[in-house]
C-alpha cells in the first residue's frame, strides 16, 4: 500500500483436532476456554486492524466458531489439514496486508509481544516478508508469533506443494532467505528453555497453575516466565514433552 498504513490482520489458528490433548482449544484455563484467554490477551494490540479465529470446515469445530459469535470476533473457516490454504484465504476475505499469525495452543502470547513483533516488521526499509520469534531459539517454546507480508503468503499459498510446506504456513517462506527478507527475532535474555505452549495434558497443568497464579488474564508473558522460573516444579511439569512440530512452533 502506497501512502497508508497497511492493515495488519491477526488470525489464530485454532482448531478442535489434537492427537495429544483432543479439543485443548476449549479446554478450561484460568475460567474461560483456551482460546477466548488468547483472544482476551491479543485483542488490545494497538496495531491490529482486526482479530480473525481461523478454523476449518469440520463439525467438530462448530464449537470454535460458536465461540468466536460470543466474543464478537470474525470467524473464518476452511481446510483442515491445508492449513496455508486456511490462512492464505483468511487473510485474502479480511484484506489483510500484513498477517500476524497466532496459534490457539499458545496462552502466554500478548498484546505487547505483537505490537514489538509487528513494529520490528515495519521499522524495516523495505519492511521484512517475515519477522518471527519462534526460530531463534531464544523466546519459551510457545512464546510464537510470526508477522508476515501478504504477498509473501500468497506466493507460498501459490507455489509451495509439499505437506509440510502447506501443513506448517511459513516455512516455504523462511526456507527461502534468498527470496524473501526474513528476520528472527531474539528474546534477551534467552528463555529458550522453558515450555508455554498446551499440546499435551502436562502443558495444560503448568498453563492453568500460571493463569490460577496470576488470578486474572492480562499478565506480561515476561511475567509468566518469572513465576515458572521461581517455581522449579512448575517447569519440571512438561520438561519431558517433546514438541512435535519439525519447526520448532506448534499448530
Amino acid at each position: 500500500m502506497t501512502g497508508a498504513r497497511p492493515r495488519v490482520v491477526a488470525l489464530v489458528q485454532a482448531r478442535m483436532g489434537s492427537s495429544r490433548l483432543p479439543g485443548k482449544v476449549l479446554a478450561p484455563v484460568g475460567g474461560v476456554p483456551l482460546l477466548q484467554a488468547i483472544v482476551e490477551r491479543v485483542r488490545g494490540a494497538r496495531t491490529l486492524h482486526a482479530l480473525v479465529i481461523a478454523t476449518t470446515e469440520r463439525p467438530a469445530d462448530d464449537a470454535v466458531a460458536a465461540l468466536a459469535g460470543r466474543l464478537g470476533v470474525a470467524c473464518f473457516r476452511g481446510a483442515d489439514e491445508d492449513c496455508l490454504d486456511r490462512l492464505a484465504r483468511a487473510a485474502r476475505a479480511h484484506g489483510a496486508d500484513v498477517v500476524v499469525r497466532l496459534t490457539g495452543d499458545n496462552p502466554f502470547v500478548d498484546g505487547a509481544l505483537v505490537d514489538w513483533a509487528v513494529g520490528e516488521r515495519a521499522a524495516a526499509e523495505p519492511p521484512w516478508d517475515y519477522v518471527g520469534t519462534s526460530r531463534s531459539g531464544t523466546f519459551p517454546v510457545g512464546i510464537s508469533v510470526e508477522v508476515v507480508a501478504h504477498a509473501a503468503l500468497d506466493c507460498a499459498w501459490r507455489e509451495a506443494t509439499a505437506p509440510a510446506h502447506r501443513e506448517h504456513v511459513t516455512l516455504w517462506i523462511v526456507e527461502r532467505p534468498e527470496r524473501f527478507r526474513v528476520r528472527d527475532l531474539v528474546a534477551d535474555p534467552s528463555d529458550g528453555d522453558l515450555r508455554l505452549t498446551v499440546d499435551a495434558p502436562e502443558d495444560l497443568e503448568l498453563a492453568r497453575r500460571v493463569f490460577d497464579h496470576f488470578g486474572h488474564r492480562h499478565f506480561a508473558w515476561r511475567e509468566a516466565v518469572a513465576a515458572v522460573r521461581v517455581r522449579p516444579d512448575w517447569a519440571a511439569l512438561n520438561r519431558h514433552v517433546a514438541q512435535r512440530v519439525p519447526d520448532g512452533r506448534s499448530r
